[in-house]
């Protein structure tokens, strides 16, 4: 029997916008009332970010302990919270998440490790700036999801973890298609996981049009996948998503159809290592 596949919906994201799709959850109530949906549509972890209520990106600590206290509310989803933010924003800014303590502190949150074209613009992680986050991550306990947009950010995975900063094997998230990064091939996710420290876990995020076929390609190579309106809109060509559940949802049809089973909350959270 294959591992349990961990589906995460990323709900928010910093790109979208309401112009694009009046279904992107906005406020604590409707990301928590999507995570709910998502939840029984199949997955285990939820990956946030957060919006003022204009909906401008943004990671301030007490709008990031409102989501969380309204997803835990109604469900016992995994939450992850996002380090990246917003491009432009400062290493202050990007860690209001890390801040949150008992009832309110993450299960999960993520860590860029390297700089990269984004779109039109550069998302900023220089070495120092990333040392910085990995530490705040561990002095609170948690365990880091290692976003990756290129290969080379593997490799300074190894190194984080040479310095102290990050545990071996850890677990990576593969972000592909963003124009100016690696973009979604089959070949380049196999790349990908040879590359990866041994014994380490994964997840893969097709943008756009590829989020839902790497779910696919995922399922067949024994990972896992992440879904949701932070990278993609539509359910299938010019059809809206009407939430980040049904994203979810067809991500589970597909991963029960290779084969996969998915995993609850408690299953991910040990096949991640969160403790």
């Amino acid at each position: 029997m294959s591992r349990p596949m961990v589906l995460t919906a990323a709900l928010v994201g910093a790109e979208t916008t309401r112009e694009q799709t009046p279904y992107l959850p906005i406020t604590a109530e409707e990301i928590a009332e999507d995570a709910a949906k998502c939840r029984e549509a199949g997955a285990a972890m939820v990956h946030i970010h957060v919006r003022t209520a204009e909906g401008k990106p943004s990671q301030d600590a007490e709008l990031f302990r409102a989501a969380i206290r309204a997803i835990r509310k109604r469900t016992d989803v995994l939450v992850q919270v996002s380090t990246g933010g917003a491009v432009g924003m400062d290493v202050n800014e990007r860690c209001g998440g890390l801040t949150l303590t008992g009832a309110d502190k993450p299960d999960m949150a993520t860590l860029t490790t390297g700089t990269v074209n984004f779109g039109e613009e550069v998302f900023w992680n220089p070495r120092p700036l990333v040392r910085d986050i990995a530490k705040r991550i561990k002095s609170i306990g948690l365990k880091p999801e290692l976003e990756c947009f290129d290969v080379g950010m593997i490799d300074e995975a190894r190194y984080l973890a040479k310095e102290g900063l990050v545990d071996l094997p850890a677990h990576f998230d593969f972000v592909l298609g963003v124009p100016g990064t690696l973009q979604a091939r089959p070949e380049v996710l196999d790349f990908m996981i040879a590359s990866l420290p041994e014994g380490s876990s994964w997840t893969v995020a097709g943008v756009g049009r590829q989020q839902l076929p790497f779910v696919e390609e995922a399922a067949k190579r024994g990972g896992n996948a992440r879904v949701g309106l932070e990278d993609n809109i539509y359910l299938s060509k010019g059809v809206l998503a009407k939430g980040n559940y049904e994203l979810v949802a067809e991500a589970a049809k597909r991963a029960r159809a290779a084969g996969r089973e998915l995993a609850t909350p408690e299953q991910a959270r040990q096949l991640l290592r969160l403790g």
